[in-house]
């Protein structure tokens, strides 16, 4: 069974509740994910389900407003993409809110490879405290 749009759509639901279940149970076992940032040319790289469900779970500890909206979707054989706009905010009280996409892998139903990309904007500073 080949993963639709509408799949995604899920996927990034669960995102959004912040549901790690619903989120790993789009992908395979063996997926590799490399993050928004990191040392090296890919960003961090994630192997296997159990880095990356980890991985995904560190984000929405840092930040429990983490949230991807209006995103949307598409599939074309074993590729799809998903763009979005991310928000969310620091435990200093900074935010992040920008624009992105997730260029995904798939084969036998499952994502295999997710790569994430993030417009690299400044932070948006904490509300002055008076």
């Amino acid at each position: 069974m080949a993963l639709t749009a509408d799949d995604l759509a899920n996927l990034f639901d669960a995102f959004n509740r912040h549901d790690i279940e619903g989120v790993m149970r789009f992908f395979a076992e063996d997926c590799v994910f490399n993050g928004v940032a990191g040392s090296e040319v890919f960003g961090t790289r994630f192997e296997g389900a159990e880095a990356i469900a980890s991985a995904f779970s560190g984000v929405w500890k840092a930040m429990p407003d983490a949230h991807w909206a209006h995103h949307s979707h598409f599939v074309h054989g074993d590729r799809a993409v998903s763009e979005w706009t991310f928000s969310g905010t620091n435990a200093d009280g900074s935010r992040v809110e920008a624009e992105g996409c997730d260029l995904f892998t798939l084969s036998g139903g499952k994502l295999v490879r997710k790569q994430a990309f993030r417009k690299n904007r400044p932070l948006i500073p904490a509300p002055a405290r008076g």
